[in-house]
């Protein structure tokens, strides 16, 4: 059978995947309730994603339970295992490189987001961080609070430098924690074919051991 330390490094890895599908759920449901700055920049497609890898990663934390007890002188239901690893790792790369592909572009990104909100939540934005408008105080601000003073709102930056900063943190944060769960994809794959390979090898030897009339190499 494959040695103590394999099947350790093995089990790690497989626990670490779960704790992943936590991590991803847990977000995903957390990160629902309101929040003015996080509903600017996580969008519920968004959060879909997140629980939809989640549920991935926890199907397949069961699914590797199941390949683990089967018999050692089989190796399908690890092989199984794999396939579902490749699934898994093809839908991290996409979502990955998904944030961080709109990070390339924030300003332009956010511009067409901020179009989107109501005045209400533009106004309440402008007075969380003094400022008026997107990129400066005449390009779609909204005449409330601080910004009903026409002389700040012409005098001001915009809040586009503190919407991306707050972007910027978020989505660099989601995408690498993503991409943390390639690694954990990526190691538990390289572990299931070691154990794979030591299952198939043992096996051999049992046959080889069997037709010598069980007497062994010595």
């Amino acid at each position: 059978m494959p040695s103590k330390s394999l099947t350790g490094v093995w089990a790690g890895l497989d626990i670490a995947l779960l704790i992943a599908a936590g991590i991803s759920i847990a977000f995903s449901v957390i990160w629902r309730a309101p929040d003015l700055l996080r509903d600017l920049v996580i969008s519920d497609t968004d959060l879909n994603a997140g629980l939809g890898l989640g549920i991935m990663f926890a199907i397949t934390f069961v699914i590797s339970i199941a390949a683990i007890l089967t018999p050692k002188s089989t190796t399908g239901g690890l092989k199984a295992l794999n396939w579902v690893l490749i699934a898994d790792s093809a839908a991290t790369i996409i979502i990955g490189s998904i944030v961080w592909f709109y990070t390339l572009e924030e300003r332009k990104n956010f511009s067409e987001v901020w179009e989107e909100q109501s005045q209400d939540t533009i106004g309440r934005i402008q007075e969380q961080f003094q400022c008026c408008g997107y990129y400066n105080g005449t390009d779609r601000a909204i005449g409330t609070g601080i910004c009903a003073s026409e002389t700040f709102a012409l005098n001001s930056t915009g809040c586009v430098g503190a919407v991306t900063n707050f972007a910027d943190y978020t989505l660099n944060n989601v995408f690498t924690s993503i991409y943390g769960f390639q690694a954990i994809i990526i190691a538990l794959f390289l572990a299931t074919m070691c154990i794979i390979n030591k299952r198939v090898e043992e096996e051999r030897f049992r046959k080889i051991d069997a037709k010598r009339g069980g007497r062994g190499f010595v």
